[in-house]
């Protein structure tokens, strides 16, 4: 584990309270407690300059192209081999090509082009999320002055070999945090971006509705698309409802409550919770809402019910040992995924509500992390704390892949990744993008 560091004494070295062993030294040195400038051995300096040293060993492996395959003797020609004599069926096949290609992902800096020339370079990526058809990224900016600024980048510009993309930001600014970011459909697939702000002071939060359009190369005046805002109390997250039975429907976990609201008409349904919900993701199949919760409960709402007095409405309910950060349905909706603050990811059941799979490696302590499932290439994709990005095999949770960051580890330096085999849209490139600070990567496929 990359965050493991040379805290960590050998078995055979006795370990002695406020004193940190060097291995390499082979002596004992006193830990000084705080982060006094004079005194800085301490043990959070001594923890980094560990992670540090790791991540830049990694770094120069990914250059020198050291990496070994992740399971013993898979390679191209030993899967062509069993996929010719009969031995591997085509959809284990496809699985086990794209694990091999993940291994050989080398990462390669995007340009950024932008018809505002205060974008490229200047704000870092906050929170980037990508449209059904991955031929959009939605991006969150800091701002050097405080707040946040929000853009689209248009990715039809991966498949060349300039390796360039558009984005348009249009000048929205906020000085509110964003919490939550999520693609609606409103007028037509993806046409809108929903966005819950935090409340500061007298201000409260909101749950903010933006058509897609507002971010386009096109005539200001030819833009259709609804513009709307809802004041809420504290949104931790949101999800907008793609069933017809709950059509134009949005939900945003709040503080002890769910609201779900329709965009339309206005009308709203409150659920009362015991714990902030900070995940949710609406079903396609069925009209039921997935919510994850600080005490660690996951539980299910069908929406097309009434909060009444004295009836218990929740339908499915799952315990995790801490806060759920993240939940995502597989496509069939027989299975969830969820990660924690405890840094455990778990695969489950919804027919028996059992754990049936466990992602062992990601590392979590206090942070909200997203979560990537993408079960046509049969991988599972999270950034962890501590800045690496792993990758996951869906099939066996075996880890394929562990990613380091260009930047060195930070609060403010997590990245955050899209990963497609279609990156731009049906005709696009395979890949995994990753936003820090303010540059913007593709890992491309061999």
């Amino acid at each position: 584990d990359p965050s493991s560091s040379s805290l960590t004494q050998n078995s055979a070295v006795p370990e002695l309270p406020g004193f940190y062993y060097d291995s390499e030294k082979n002596r004992y040195f006193r830990l000084l407690p705080g982060h006094n400038n004079y005194n800085p051995l301490t043990k959070e300096s001594i923890q980094y300059k560990a992670m540090e040293c790791k991540r830049l060993r990694l770094l120069e492996e990914e250059l020198k192209q050291t990496k070994k395959t992740t399971r013993a003797g898979l390679n191209s020609s030993v899967l062509l081999q069993k996929r010719q004599m009969g031995l591997l069926s085509s959809t284990s096949y496809c699985r086990l090509v794209h694990e091999l290609k993940v291994n050989c992902m080398q990462r390669r800096k995007i340009e950024i082009h932008s018809p505002d020339s205060s974008v490229g370079g200047t704000n870092n990526f906050k929170i980037i999320v990508a449209d059904v058809a991955c031929e959009r990224i939605f991006t969150v900016n800091d701002v050097e002055h405080g707040g946040c600024k929000y853009g689209i980048i248009n990715l039809s510009g991966l498949g060349k070999e300039s390796l360039a993309v558009e984005m348009y930001d249009n000048l929205y600014f906020t000085n509110r945090k964003v919490n939550s970011v999520c693609w609606a459909s409103l007028t037509h697939p993806d046409s809108h971006v929903k966005l819950c702000l935090m409340g500061i002071a007298e201000t409260p939060g909101c749950a903010s509705l933006l058509p897609a359009s507002l971010f386009s190369s096109t005539n200001p005046g030819d833009r259709p698309g609804m513009l709307c805002s809802f004041k809420i109390s504290t949104a931790w997250s949101c999800a907008w409802c793609l069933n017809p039975q709950a059509d134009n429907c949005f939900s945003t976990g709040l503080t002890r409550r769910v609201l779900v609201t329709n965009v339309m008409t206005g009308h709203r349904q409150t659920f009362g919770t015991s714990s902030d919900v900070l995940a949710q993701q609406f079903a396609t199949q069925t009209p039921v809402l997935y919510n994850g919760c600080r005490s660690g409960e996951i539980f299910s709402i069908d929406v097309r019910q009434r909060n009444r007095k004295g009836q218990s409405w929740k339908a499915i309910r799952l315990f995790h040992d801490s806060a759920v950060t993240s939940i995502r349905l597989l496509q069939a909706e027989h299975y969830l995924m969820a990660a924690d603050m405890a840094g455990k990811i778990k695969l489950w059941d919804l027919r028996t509500a059992k754990c049936v799979k466990q992602y062992k490696g990601h590392h979590n302590e206090y942070a909200i992390l997203p979560v990537h499932v993408n079960e046509e290439e049969g991988l599972l994709t999270a950034v962890g704390q501590d800045c690496y990005t792993r990758i996951w095999s869906l099939q066996d949770a075996h880890l394929l892949r562990t990613i380091p960051s260009p930047y060195p580890s930070s609060k403010d330096a997590i990245p955050s990744v899209v990963f497609s085999s279609r990156l731009g849209g049906s005709r696009g490139v395979p890949g995994l993008l990753m936003a820090v600070k303010q540059d913007l990567y593709h890992f491309s496929y061999n």
